[in-house]
């Protein structure tokens, strides 16, 4: 009797519950799941070596629908420069002129030469870092020399406010720039001058331009703003000057638009900077609109030619070589933040937050150190003298030098 040998049974596979895994010819394996919009099997964007793995892919991307956090695979699948230039399209109606430009020739210039045709979820943490390193070693075109810490880092905040933006409209689940290290910026502190260092400056400097260059230094006006200034934004009766416009030059273009972070403010003059502009504009139109200050051919001055025959040449004949007009606006700042503090310097000088004039512009002048160590000396010289012993003087040198009488600007300041 011949013994029957079991029928082996073949197991069943069970039914997936979410997608659906396939074998493809290839002998790759094809992951398939169902779009949350449309209730539709749709392909993964790759194709997996094993089984596993499809499966594994699945299953992450039912916990990322079941927590909310789940993000189209293929919707980044949109280059770089499609994508950039969809976001950079709708974004400049919110950016200045100067911003505008600058972000233009980041993305011609660093961004797309490297990623242009690259899909946006494509493009990984590595690839950044890559790019960056890259960036770092390049010679720019027109000087030659290494692109600076500045452009570097320049070129990358566009880059991530570009895959930021691509998060947001849920392209990618996570923007690729993070963990990148940042070419550090040089120290460039700004020259802190002294009253008389600048009054020397302002007086090489010829009419009606003195004024303009007062401006800078008494009132801390950035040079775009001083250059759109108009007669109806100064009030000579209360010395108040009002900052609502700025021009700026991008690529021999002037554009016209708000100061800086679109912050109008109103600052109260010195009243010998408020005498010296009135003078000056008796000798201007009438018009309420008129500009207070105009190159040779009665428009806006333009900075580069203001600078090489104005301003440049007063600041050599004065013995400041290589003092910039910002330089000015700085020294005002911190003349304001040693005698009335940071807050004060912030508002003046039309910041938001008083970090950015801490960071940029309260800088220590020249010998401040050096009379904050006298201060705590004869303060602490004045303590230790028996009770009745030292002058009135002598006893409210410390609160004295306290309120601001040690080292601050002069009254006209």
């Amino acid at each position: 009797m011949v013994e029957e040998k079991p029928k082996r049974v073949r197991k069943r596979r069970t039914r997936r519950r979410f997608g659906a895994v396939r074998h493809l010819p290839s002998g790759l394996w094809q992951a398939r799941y169902p779009d949350p919009a449309t209730g539709r099997l749709t392909a993964a964007p790759d194709r997996f070596r094993t089984r596993k793995d499809a499966e594994l892919w699945l299953a992450e991307e039912e916990t990322k629908i079941l927590r909310g956090a789940w993000v189209d695979p293929n919707a980044g699948k949109i280059t770089v420069r499609e994508w950039g230039d969809r976001w950079f399209t709708s974004a400049r109606a919110t950016l200045k002129a100067k911003t505008v430009g600058s972000y233009e020739s980041l993305l011609r210039t660093t961004i797309y030469p490297t990623f242009a045709d690259t899909d946006v979820a494509a493009v990984k943490p590595i690839h950044v870092s890559e790019w960056v390193a890259k960036l770092r070693r390049r010679k720019s075109a027109r000087t030659g020399k290494p692109l600076s810490a500045s452009r570097v880092r320049q070129a990358y905040r566009v880059l991530s406010l570009l895959m930021a933006a691509a998060v947001e409209n849920e392209l990618i689940g996570r923007s690729p720039c993070r963990g990148v290290r940042m070419p550090k910026l040089p120290e460039t502190d700004p020259e802190i001058l002294t009253n008389e260092e600048m009054d020397r400056i302002i007086a090489a400097v010829r009419p009606p331009h003195d004024v303009l260059v007062s401006l800078l230094a008494y009132a801390g006006l950035r040079i775009g703003e001083a250059f759109a200034l108009r007669r109806l934004r100064f009030e000579y009766e209360t010395r108040t000057l009002t900052i609502a416009e700025a021009v700026e030059e991008v690529s021999g273009r002037q554009y016209w638009d708000t100061p800086k972070g679109h912050r109008r403010r109103s600052i109260r003059l010195p009243t010998f900077i408020a005498d010296r502009l009135a003078r000056h504009l008796r000798t201007r139109p009438e018009e309420p609109d008129a500009l207070i200050f105009v190159g040779r051919t009665g428009n806006a001055l333009r900075y580069n030619s203001w600078r090489r025959s104005i301003f440049d040449p007063a600041a050599v004949a004065a013995g400041f070589e290589g003092v910039t007009p910002h330089d000015l606006r700085a020294s005002h700042g911190t003349w304001i933040a040693e005698r009335f503090g940071v807050m004060a310097a912030a508002k003046r000088l039309g910041h938001a937050n008083a970090r950015v004039t801490t960071r940029h512009y309260a800088r220590a002048s020249a010998g401040s150190d050096e009379g904050v160590a006298d201060g705590l000396d004869d303060a602490r010289n004045v303590s230790a003298q028996p009770p009745g012993t030292g002058t009135k003087g002598d006893a409210d040198l410390a609160q004295n030098w306290h309120d601001g009488d040690g080292g601050g600007p002069t009254e006209a300041a």
